[in-house]
């Protein structure tokens, strides 16, 4: 009679008794390409102290004693279209059906400081977002919206500090101080060179105007956060978990160094800095990175700054869903991921959330899309009970090894980008840039050679797709917008305008001078974006970047 085996009673055992081997390992690896061994133990667990309690340092657990016990993350939804008044629609569309916080996306033209009526914004006005151009559009975009009793984020970077001025102006109208204002303004200049390639003027002076907001929000905006310092868009550009884990702490950490130089006490303004990051499709490689980060973070604030507060060594995040994740094919197929990598960011531990819409990957959202977005993150919330306990995959294993991995690749990345003369210069050197190309080129080699499985892309294919009906944007509302900022210029006074660009050049002229007083009075003086842009270009110049192959 046969006798059964015995049951494996160690690790070692285990791997023995399967014969595991490095060579048959090899192929498991995340979507970062980080090796995956196929059992985690007691042995892979870092110290106690290094995971820690919730809403205690490090904060491996997450920033917040109670996290979603007593109170869950933002839900939010990045809307922008067409003009003002079709967003406008959105916005309450989107605050009638549950919505918590209002994500602003700007048309291109937009984010590149140019207006509807410049030669380059030609086809592109209101296409991947809402086109704003001067103080009347947003008034026009928030009209009817309490902005002392809604938080806003704008996700725009160069450009920023004279958005964030027609902000506060628009609010001055309402009634509503800039002391009152929630929200975030993303203004993540550095990630802009690294990866989204959108940017107004040389870094340099960039820096400079990121620092004069920062410094500005600091003594007049309590409740704002002058920076949302933005990995989503590294990993969209085809970065690692690592590189984006390390490229954005590494902005951050030189966001902080630049105020401390300019005299600021980092305890009062290091609280209002904020983080975005992507949700990929890796499901436990994400929650590992979110970890990682808030240790880092808080390691280096109280350590290297010598912040004293608690608060600063917080890293408050928002995360989106991967928008490279999803498929033009089988686009419901997107419904699935979406809802992955949003668990992900709630298991992560994030602050707020935005859940992409399945048909993005062929056109802006329609209102369907965009509820069942919304609906996955209450589904999320109020039915999966993933919010009862607070962080449930604290002390796993897999998750604690992976944090630890990511942890320790991004400081590889520290010392290699220290070594360069610290972030701004790698930029210059073009160091990230390489570093994310590669890592692009290295994945879609995986994909296109079929090593990495792509559901309904490179696997599992079929060639009756239905149709999705799509969002389409009226061509007339270019030519409306057009007309909307030429009224606005034959209306105001030309000469309020000229004496409050003048102002703007001799103060960009001044180094020591911090520019949003003068960036508040353009505003209200209704110069438009590109004509603020323009005079800040007579000083500062522009930029071209030397290609990276």
């Amino acid at each position: 009679m046969k006798t059964a085996a015995a049951v494996p009673s160690t690790a070692a055992e285990w791997r023995e008794a399967y014969a595991l081997t490095p060579e048959r390992d090899a192929p498991f690896t995340t979507l970062s390409g980080l090796p995956v061994a196929p059992l985690y133990t007691e042995a892979d667990l870092p110290a106690p102290e290094a995971i820690g309690l919730p809403g205690a340092y490090p904060f491996t657990r997450g920033v917040y004693p109670s996290m979603y016990r007593g109170r869950l993350w933002t839900m939010r939804q990045f809307a922008g279209f067409g003009t003002a008044e079709e967003t406008n629609e959105r916005f309450r569309y989107l605050l009638d059906h549950g919505q918590t916080g209002l994500s602003t996306a700007f048309d291109m033209p937009s984010l590149m400081g140019h207006d509807s009526d410049h030669p380059k914004s030609l086809g592109e006005v209101g296409r991947e977002g809402v086109a704003i151009d001067s103080l009347d559009d947003m008034q026009t975009l928030f009209g009817g919206i309490d902005l002392g009793d809604v938080s806003v984020s704008m996700t725009i970077n160069a450009p920023a500090a004279i958005m964030l001025a027609f902000y506060v102006v628009a609010a001055e109208a309402q009634g509503v101080p800039a002391d009152r204002l929630a929200g975030t303004i993303q203004a993540d200049i550095l990630k802009e060179y690294i990866a989204q390639k959108e940017w107004c003027f040389p870094i340099d002076p960039a820096m400079r105007l990121l620092g004069d907001m920062i410094e500005w929000c600091s003594g007049n905006m309590p409740r704002w956060h002058p920076v949302s310092i933005s990995g989503y868009h590294i990993r969209e550009a085809g970065s690692t978990a690592a590189q984006e884990l390390a490229f954005t702490l590494k902005d951050g950490l030189t966001y902080v160094e630049q105020a401390v130089e300019r005299g600021l006490d980092v305890d009062d303004f290091a609280p209002r800095l904020s983080f975005f990051f992507n949700a990929q499709i890796d499901f436990f490689e994400e929650i590992a990175k979110y970890r990682a980060a808030r240790r880092i973070w808080a390691r280096e604030l109280k350590e290297t700054f010598g912040a004293k507060s608690p608060k600063s060594w917080l890293m408050r995040t928002h995360v989106q869903t991967a928008g490279v994740s999803l498929t033009a094919q089988q686009p419901l197929n997107n419904i699935v991921r979406t809802a992955i990598e949003a668990l992900a960011g709630v298991l992560g531990g994030t602050q707020s959330l935005h859940t992409n819409s399945y048909d993005e990957a062929l056109a802006l959202p329609t209102e369907d899309a965009v509820r069942i977005a919304l609906r996955t993150q209450q589904i999320i919330a109020h039915e999966t009970g993933v919010a009862n306990t607070i962080d449930p995959l604290g002390g796993s294993y897999f998750v604690e090894a992976m944090t630890d991995e990511l942890e320790r690749q991004a400081y590889a990345y520290f010392a290699t980008i220290d070594e360069l003369g610290g972030m701004v210069q790698a930029v210059k050197q073009n160091y990230p840039q390489r570093e994310i190309a590669d890592a692009s080129f290295e994945l879609q080699t995986e994909i296109d050679s079929g090593r990495r499985i792509v559901v309904g892309v490179n696997a599992h294919q079929q060639d009756d797709d239905v149709p999705l009906e799509i969002l389409r944007i009226d061509p007339s509302l270019e030519g409306k917008q057009i007309a909307r900022v030429q009224a606005v210029r034959a209306r105001r006074d030309a000469g309020a305008v000229e004496a409050a660009l003048a102002a703007l050049r001799q103060t960009a002229a001044r180094e020591d001078d911090n520019l949003m007083p003068g960036l508040l009075d353009a505003a209200r003086a209704h110069a438009t974006e590109g004509e603020i842009i323009g005079a800040l270009q007579d000083v500062f110049g522009s930029y071209t970047e030397s290609p990276v192959f």
